[in-house]
């Protein structure tokens, strides 16, 4: 009589490493996206998210990256915090979290609006105000936080920079969004780069959400300068998923005007922007 085939368990991968996923039940996470192509139809407004703040990205975002590429208790490092949306997500996965904000009136607001979210898993989520790109002054104030929470370092980066001057979002010169150039601007993001690279974890994850820009008739592939920053700190692409912007609320309130224009100057509209996933190799800390 032939043997039955025998079905092979699941293995857990070097990824599963950095995470908390079961292989061995792998069809039960129906709610974690594989696919390199994202269609969110809206954001996540529940709890303390908002989209009030313009040019924050939507909730979905840090939480694919949280559940894929960390651990509850592992620290998330945001070096672009904005609103706060990466670390009320931290609240509610477990994961502790440290975020960076340049415009001090702003950090003081998401310090508040963190604190509205509840914190089920006791963990720490702190505020810094300061210039990401100045690794001097700023590096210190990381170390500090991180011995507040016992820790040394982070295991999962998180950057979501200005789309250079998209957006203006201050008039202050060290705003990546006032950059003259975007030779400049590429220029700053990589000290950004170099300031989250002192404190992640070898063979851990920097997640880089960014998109491009038209500018004087010219389309600027403002992410690919910014994947090339992080490339040459040492780096590996893992991923890059393109996420749809259909839902996007300047485009959709203007979309007639937007249409005949693409049409009169020969472009196409804005409809997606960048989510990169890059593995940092196993070198230790630069």
């Amino acid at each position: 009589m032939p043997k039955r085939p025998v079905t092979p368990k699941p293995k857990r991968t070097k990824t599963a490493d950095v995470n908390d996923l079961d292989l061995t039940c792998w069809r039960e996470y129906d709610d974690i996206i594989t696919d390199s192509l994202w269609q969110i139809p809206e954001r996540d407004r529940s709890g303390a998210h908002a989209g009030d703040y313009h040019g924050n990205f939507v909730p979905q975002i840090p939480y694919q990256a949280m559940r894929r590429y960390t651990k509850q208790g592992d620290v998330v490092l945001d070096t672009f915090l904005g609103s706060g949306t990466s670390l009320i997500e931290c609240r509610r996965l477990g994961r502790h979290g440290l975020g960076v904000e340049l415009k001090r009136e702003l950090a003081k607001q998401t310090r508040q609006r963190i604190e509205q979210e509840a914190n089920p898993h006791d963990v720490t989520t702190t505020v810094l105000q300061g210039d990401s790109a100045n690794v001097e002054t700023t590096a210190p104030h990381i170390a500090e936080a991180l011995r507040a929470m016992g820790k040394s370092s982070v295991q999962l980066a998180l950057l979501h920079p200005p789309y250079h001057s998209i957006i203006k979002f201050s008039d202050g010169k060290h705003d990546l969004s006032n950059c003259d150039t975007v030779e400049d601007f590429a220029e700053r993001f990589g000290q950004v780069v170099a300031l989250t690279d002192r404190f992640l974890d070898a063979g851990r994850f920097l997640v880089l959400v960014i998109g491009d820009m038209y500018e004087a008739g010219e389309w600027i592939p403002l992410g690919f300068h910014c994947m090339q920053q992080v490339l040459q700190r040492g780096y590996t692409l893992k991923s890059l998923v393109v996420k749809d912007m259909q839902g996007n609320r300047a485009k959709r309130n203007l979309e007639n005007i937007w249409r005949y224009r693409a049409l009169a100057g020969g472009f196409y509209i804005f409809k997606h922007e960048y989510v990169m996933f890059f593995q940092k190799k196993s070198r230790g800390k630069s």
